[in-house]
């Protein structure tokens, strides 16, 4: 209801930028470059942002291979804060392509994680990618990180989820196959996370999330990408795939090259996830920086 009347309230109030306050729409278009990594605030990081690889440290065990598109500073913390908790339902388009680029990033960056996790891969791994057909066939299946009911009464909408169908709506018009598969929930009730440290979360979180019935069989259509607006120390993204990992195994069947039979073998597939935003220390890039980030409005 309150995301309604911000949007009859926008058709007949001045409005402003949600990202900068600059009279004009929700958005502006330098807080719109940002967004899309083209460009930088007052404060913020250098042009051309591409989305990376983040790690929080610590980091929580269990945590999947996260890329996220910009980092949580300036007009893009302002724009999150905006959608999530005023209702500022219009950002989500924008909001969504970013979430789409950090979800192309995961799932083509290199596997070099993976091949840690695997052991050694050597030359007959690489000729039975190209003899195989390479990744997994079928759709992107972009799987939410739930909000509690409780949030989603308070905010008048799920945030994550919202942003999740615009990603996969931006994805399709790219020529890439994807769809939302909101399969996980809260199996049991959680504290705030507002205030917690690294292990408060972890611990407040522990258990507390699990698929659906009938959500395995979902699972095993195509390549799944664990979506999420912000990531601050890691622990909601470790506890999705914990319970993705109870009942779905992200390993792909395969028959290598001049092994017949059923002797078929399978390959490791790194669990990805993707999210709009994350501390600037939480780049690589910047994983030897000295600097101590704080995020607000993080992780529920």
């Amino acid at each position: 209801m309150r995301g309604w009347w911000q949007e009859i309230a926008g058709l007949v109030l001045p409005g402003v930028c949600e990202g900068c306050g600059a009279p004009g729409s929700g958005l502006c278009p330098g807080c719109g470059e940002v967004l899309a990594g083209g460009g930088a605030g007052e404060g913020e990081g250098p042009p051309g942002t591409s989305p990376g690889r983040v790690r929080p440290s610590p980091e929580p065990p269990g945590l999947p291979v996260v890329h996220a598109a910009v980092p949580y500073e300036g007009a893009v913390r302002a724009l999150l804060i905006a959608h999530k908790e005023r209702g500022a339902l219009g950002l989500a388009g924008a909001l969504g392509g970013a979430l789409a680029r950090a979800v192309e990033a995961a799932v083509g960056a290199p596997e070099e994680a993976a091949e840690e996790a695997a052991g050694a891969v050597g030359a007959f791994e690489g000729a039975r990618e190209g003899a195989c057909g390479g990744r997994r066939a079928g759709p992107l299946l972009l799987v939410p990180v739930p909000s509690s009911r409780r949030s989603v009464r308070a905010r008048g909408h799920d945030p994550t989820r919202r942003l999740a169908l615009a990603a996969a709506g931006r994805l399709r018009r790219a020529g890439r196959p994807a769809r939302v598969l909101p399969v996980l929930r809260q199996g049991r009730a959680v504290a705030d996370q507002a205030g917690l440290g690294a292990r408060g979360r972890r611990a407040n979180l522990a258990g507390a999330l699990e698929v659906v019935p009938g959500g395995a069989r979902l699972l095993a259509a195509g390549r799944v990408v664990l979506v999420d607006d912000l990531m601050t120390t890691g622990a909601t993204l470790a506890e999705a795939a914990r319970a993705l990992g109870a009942v779905h195994h992200p390993f792909i069947p395969r028959t290598p090259t001049g092994i017949g039979g059923d002797s078929a073998q399978h390959e490791f597939e790194q669990r990805v996830a993707a999210v709009i935003a994350s501390s600037p220390a939480s780049f690589e890039i910047n994983r030897n920086s000295s600097e101590t980030w704080i995020v607000a409005g993080g992780e529920r």
